[in-house]
């Protein structure tokens, strides 16, 4: 018996859920290990940038200034949030003072007339009323209508000079936000100049870049150098993330070819489409799409990569679990960090024209650990679809 206890005693310590402090414990763990993520791609990117700036100070240069016009534009999306609040908020301000007067009104209408009524019957209307009456059951009724009366008279005034209050208070948070208005409409002129300049620069610099790579043979090389370059980041991230594999209780390989493309976008480059006169092929495709739409996950994952990268321009790459990834790339701003967990059809981008491009669109691709694979096996639905 004493052996039984020992077994099922032994039996419940091994079912028993964690203790709020071992809990606590396992998450500052985990947060442990995502910062070590961070840190180890951090340094990869660092390492990958003092390449590309040795190898082309000019693509350095256009780094910088896609990556200031990316915070600008989402600093002027946010004043433009902002500043619509603001105004929305004051039309109910308006609303809510414009019902108070007239509340007002009524109320001042209705002590307006007992006043008048007051001053018809003259002064000292108690005294009068108890020299007219003789009745005293009469006179007591009366009396007592006269206190209801001067009772109702005491709440109206106080019923208008709350009211004289509330008006107040409602037009010094009009004016505030009045001005609050006015100073994030600064904020935003302002931001929106600096935004100007730097896509001035970054014309510039395209402009600078293209005269530079000229002839055809350039072009081919370096793009194999981009290309390069991504191939050593996919690889590396698998490395990273071999000690932190993804489960799902449903599998990304389950789902091909039943995934949503992240963009409603028009076919431009396809997948094996050769690149530059034939000396390159496309790994993934470009869709056509109006710059600033919403660039959406296409299956949950953990985002692996947030940033700026040559031919690619601003991408962020989602680990699927399982060796598979998908890239986004050719961004206007990204809207995950590196770490984040995305479910279908969260808003991860929004479509831009980085990565020196000309027209927007995105950029998008598959890989099953480090080879790219066809989207278009694994992507059949439009979005909405």
């Amino acid at each position: 018996m004493r052996a039984l206890k020992v077994c099922l005693l032994t039996s419940l310590l091994a079912v028993a859920p964690l203790p709020a402090q071992e809990s606590g414990e396992l998450a500052k763990i985990k947060e442990q290990e995502l910062e070590q993520i961070r840190a180890r791609i951090s340094a990869l990117k660092q390492s990958m940038d003092a390449s590309a700036a040795a190898r082309d100070r000019l693509t350095s240069e256009l780094q910088d200034a896609e990556i200031a016009i990316a915070e600008k534009r989402s600093r002027v999306k946010e004043l433009e949030k902002e500043r619509r609040f603001s105004a929305k908020r004051k039309d109910e301000l308006d609303s809510k003072l414009a019902a108070r007067e007239a509340e007002l009104d009524e109320e001042s209408a209705k002590l307006a007339a007992q006043v008048r009524a007051a001053h018809m019957s003259g002064r000292q209307e108690k005294i009068k009323l108890l020299l007219n009456q003789r009745d005293p059951a009469t006179l007591g009724r009366l009396m007592a209508y006269y206190g209801y009366l001067n009772d109702y008279r005491a709440d109206n005034i106080e019923t208008v000079t709350a009211q004289i209050r509330e008006l107040a208070e409602l037009r010094t948070r009009i004016a505030a936000e009045e001005a609050r208005i006015a100073e994030l409409a600064s904020a935003w002129y302002a931001e929106l100049t600096t935004l100007n300049a730097a896509q001035e620069k970054r014309q510039q610099l395209l402009v600078s870049l293209r005269a530079r790579i000229g002839a055809e043979g350039q072009e081919i090389s370096r793009l194999a150098a981009q290309e390069k370059d991504l191939a050593r980041l996919i690889a590396e991230l698998t490395s990273i993330l071999s000690d932190y594999p993804i489960t799902s209780e449903s599998p990304f390989s389950e789902h091909k070819g039943r995934l949503t493309w992240p963009v409603a976008g028009r076919l431009v480059h396809d997948f094996g489409q050769p690149r530059v006169g034939g000396g390159m092929k496309w790994n993934g495709v470009v869709l056509a799409a109006p710059r600033g739409i919403e660039v959406r996950s296409v299956y949950h994952g953990r985002v692996v990569f947030a940033d700026w990268l040559a031919g690619t321009g601003l991408l962020i790459i989602v680990d699927h679990g399982e060796g598979y990834m998908t890239l986004y790339g050719y961004n206007e701003t990204l809207l995950k960090n590196a770490g984040d967990w995305v479910a279908p059809g969260d808003v991860i981008a929004t479509v831009g024209v980085s990565g020196g491009q000309s027209q927007p669109g995105l950029y998008f691709e598959i890989r099953r650990e480090t080879t790219a694979v066809n989207p278009r096996q694994w992507i059949t639905r439009r979005p909405g679809g």
